[in-house]
């Protein structure tokens, strides 16, 4: 698949708009909307109980993500959102008064409210402090002490867009025979991720932001290993194996992740993740990368030389990825401005925050760049 076939699937790029905010919610494709269409089709006649059709589009969406992510499908489950993702972790350990967890300050709450939550017990949450965006790898392990038993940390920060080296920390980890968990929300569909090469024992993510599917699907992974410590909290009529033995009540579980699939899922949502995960297998995440690397150092150049400090302007090129953020006293008047001319970012936190996909072009950051000096001179 080429760019411009690529280019061609968003209907959006044909309404004179640049949509510079995936890092919060991606676009449909027509990928996304044919496969709606095929979905309402069928539910509002042609095959109402189409639950053959969700078994199929199921299998085949986890073996795809499962490309993506380097997973084997029985190690993947979908979940609602992240922050449910990470309760069945933080609530499935056998935690001991004065265990740790090591974050950082500047995660997504998602990241942070369940290990926080976990205080009620004794356990003790250590907070590295980030230096400019950047969480160094050197100031994790200065944290580490005998009672750390866990480390969570998002592959790229959903307000820096810093990329954190992930196998540095699971060395680390490894060595000390810590749980290693990894939120990839801003990273999936942006960069190439090995779960296994990388000794990542827990991840999660969305489907709603860089790989432009539906808010409400989420997924987890789990290693065999570290599932077998969980204690699953909440249990339903799917987690079970012999699910369609109905009056049996045979509590044993699922022995793969599916287990944490409780009950009636987003199945409209696995349907169209299903299609639209097509993009990134023909496209290629290596060419994805590519692309968003090139666009993000090309981003980070044209905003040095209009007088723009992005926060990770001097960070090594392996650590960005695709959102590039800067500080400015009127970022919400900088904000209005680019969405007046119909380009959309976001703000947060005080700063703007720019997030263009691998889709997005030159002459798209180009324009940004030139409504951006001109907005500014005129601040």
């Amino acid at each position: 698949m080429q760019l411009n076939e690529v280019r061609n699937l968003f209907p959006h790029l044909k309404t004179d708009q640049i949509y510079f905010n995936h890092a919060a919610l991606g676009p449909w494709s027509t990928l996304a909307l044919n496969r709606i269409n095929e979905y309402a089709a069928q539910r509002s006649g042609e095959k109402i109980e189409n639950y053959p059709y969700f078994l199929k589009w199921n299998q085949s969406a986890k073996e795809k993500l499962g490309k993506l992510i380097g997973a084997s499908i029985d190690r993947i489950a979908w979940i609602d959102n992240v922050s449910n993702a990470l309760n069945i972790l933080a609530n499935g350990l056998e935690w001991k008064s004065g265990d740790r967890i090591i974050l950082n300050d500047i995660e997504f709450p998602s990241n942070v409210y369940p290990f926080m939550n976990l205080k009620k017990h004794g356990v003790e949450i250590d907070f590295v402090k980030s230096r400019n965006g950047i969480v160094d790898v050197d100031d994790i392990e200065k944290l580490i002490t005998p009672k750390t038993k866990l480390v969570s940390i998002s592959l790229v920060q959903f307000l820096s867009g810093y990329r954190a080296d992930i196998d540095a920390i699971s060395e680390l980890c490894k060595k000390n025979g810590i749980i290693f968990c990894v939120d990839a929300i801003q990273a999936t569909g942006v960069v190439q991720i090995d779960v296994q090469k990388s000794n990542i024992d827990f991840l999660c993510g969305g489907s709603q932001k860089w790989l432009m599917s539906s808010q409400g699907l989420s997924y987890l992974f789990i290693t065999e290993e570290l599932q077998k410590r969980v204690d699953q909290k909440y249990v339903g009529w799917t987690s079970v194996k012999d699910a369609w033995n109905l009056l049996s009540y045979d509590l044993t579980p699922k022995e793969t992740a599916d287990c944490y699939q409780n009950g009636t899922m987003n199945a409209l949502g696995v349907a169209i993740f299903d299609a639209v995960l097509d993009l990134f297998i023909e496209f290629g995440m290596e060419n994805v990368e590519h692309r968003i690397l090139a666009n993000t150092n090309y981003f980070v150049e044209k905003l040095e030389q209009i007088g723009i400090e992005p926060i990770l302007k001097n960070i090594h090129k392996k650590n960005r990825a695709a959102i590039v953020t800067f500080k400015h006293e009127k970022a919400k008047m900088v904000f209005d401005e680019l969405e007046k001319r119909r380009i959309y970012t976001a703000v947060r936190e005080g700063m703007v925050r720019i997030s263009p996909h691998f889709y997005n072009t030159i002459d798209e950051i180009d324009r940004v760049i030139e409504v951006l000096s001109a907005s500014l001179c005129s601040a």
